[in-house]
């Protein structure tokens, strides 16, 4: 870790890095009763991070790798700061992406001189790939984490840090493959070891929590692939054995709390992050609430902002739920006169989100409504007490299907026989529903089908058969390769469709 530490102190990341602003969330702080900075690494040219531990790596490459050339795979910042760096340093590179990588990355690189390869539906294809023309090529394989001068770049954020604050208690950082989480430990640990760092981690990608608790590294089976920047499935080698020594603690927090944190930054410093960019600052919103702290001086890093621009919409439907801004409940009514009248009166006069009723010939019908909050959870709870003195309620704020599909589906029910319910995620990119289509083929009748492009990277559909055998249909479903779940039982189906 001490070479860690002189290589940031003699680094000559500068060359195509800046110093990044520490920038007081004013908004953030008094809300939070702490003073909470942001390390604005969405500032840099290409408005990530990742340029540092890159260009670190390339210029301590001998003239003899240089001439080889270098390859990566990556899905979008990482790539950036390699094509960056190859090109401040004449160097050729390669870069190995995924095709679901959205074009606005794709050209990015492109832009920057580097050669792109698209391979595969995810990022492991990529660098399987990536790997493999290492060997065929003779090339220099630049690692986005999992490298000894790859870190001691990232490490330079918090040398930055230093010098930029005197009174620190914590940082956050986000956590993919670990190599900027690494640097910065090692560097606060050398210098400022009463600083405490706390790690962030999606829910659905918990690479660092995960190790820690088994005291090894573990292979995930699946990641979440809404912050892409941190879809990573095993933290890297070197930055866990870091870790262990000088990361302090891993906090998780979800989608919808990345999103609350990306409409935060925004109204903070007016610049729109990615999600993985945003999950530091999701966890210090967390980590302060449960933990009690106040008047604590907090900095986290926003890491990055290259999110494209029709995920947007996405993200602000998520933020106020990410936030406790809204609710969205289901009611149960009697299917007779007075009854609607009545739950209308029972909202009293809260701001109504969203609305959806549809007359049911049966002796009870189904309300889908959403609420504006603003007293978040204790204004939800009381909300939900009132209806109950005289209806079914069922709380929907976290269920992800209802969210995602119900919602926009809600109309009656269609009584089909046999009928299961399934939730698939696969790849997104154009031609992606057809695929998946193509691929389901099943010979059982459809009888529901939504699916909604959210800008994201993977596609969401919700899909009905009817079925008599499910082993056998979910065994022709495990050989899809995609993410799926029955949703058969869930109340929202139950209740609107």
């Amino acid at each position: 870790m001490n070479s860690i530490v002189s290589l940031a102190d003699n680094s000559n990341v500068y060359d195509v890095a800046k110093v990044s602003p520490l920038s007081i969330a004013v908004q953030l702080s008094k809300r939070f009763k702490n003073q909470i900075y942001l390390k604005r690494e969405d500032d840099q040219i290409i408005h990530s991070f990742k340029l540092r531990g890159a260009y670190q790596k390339m210029s301590t490459m001998s003239d003899s790798q240089k001439s080889k050339g270098v390859i990566a795979s990556s899905a979008g910042n990482h790539a950036q700061g390699v094509a960056l760096g190859a090109s401040k340093l004449n160097i050729k590179a390669t870069i190995v992406m995924p095709t679901s990588t959205p074009n606005i990355k794709v050209q990015a690189v492109r832009d920057l001189g580097a050669k792109v390869i698209l391979h595969g539906d995810v990022y492991d294809d990529a660098f399987i790939h990536a790997k493999k023309l290492v060997s065929e090529q003779d090339l220099c394989f630049i690692s986005p984490y999992d490298d000894f001068d790859v870190i001691a770049g990232q490490a330079t954020v918090a040398k930055e840090i230093l010098a930029q604050l005197d009174q620190i208690d914590f940082v956050f950082a986000p956590v993919g493959g670990g190599g900027l989480i690494s640097g910065i430990a090692s560097y606060i640990n050398h210098y400022a070891p009463h600083i405490k760092v706390i790690g962030v981690e999606p829910v659905d990608s918990p690479t660092l929590f995960k190790a820690l608790e088994a005291n090894e590294r573990v292979v995930l089976d699946d990641v979440g692939r809404f912050a892409d920047g941190v879809a990573v499935k095993q933290i890297g080698e070197l930055p866990f054995e870091i870790a262990k020594k000088c990361v302090d603690d891993v906090i998780l927090v979800s989608n919808d709390e990345m999103c609350a944190a990306i409409k935060d930054i925004y109204e903070d410093v007016r610049s729109v992050s990615e999600p993985a960019g945003a999950l530091a600052t999701a966890g210090v919103k967390k980590y302060i609430l449960e933990h009690n702290l106040k008047n604590k001086n907090i900095v986290t890093i926003v890491s990055g902002a290259n999110v494209n621009f029709d995920r947007l919409r996405y993200i602000a439907e998520r933020a106020d739920l990410g936030e406790l801004n809204e609710a969205i409940v289901a009611v149960t009514i009697p299917e007779e006169p007075g009854s609607f009248l009545k739950f209308c009166e029972l909202l009293d006069n809260s701001a109504v989100t969203e609305f959806n009723y549809r007359y049911s010939a049966k002796k009870d019908a189904h309300i889908f409504v959403g609420v504006k909050l603003t007293k978040g959870e204790s204004e939800k709870q009381a909300l939900i007490a009132r209806l109950s003195n005289y209806f079914e309620v069922f709380d929907m704020s976290d269920n992800s299907m209802a969210i995602t599909h119900i919602r926009y589906m809600v109309g009656g029910h269609a009584n089909a026989e046999n009928e299961v319910i399934y939730r698939f995620e696969f790849p997104e990119r154009p031609g992606a529903l057809l695929s998946f289509l193509k691929k389901v083929k099943t010979e059982w009748n459809i009888s529901l089908f939504h699916y909604r492009n959210h800008g994201a990277d993977y596609g969401r559909v919700l899909i009905g058969l009817q079925v008599e055998d499910i082993k056998e249909l979910e065994s022709k479903f495990d050989e899809l390769g995609y993410y799926y779940k029955n949703e058969t039982d869930n109340k929202a189906y139950q209740y609107f469709l």
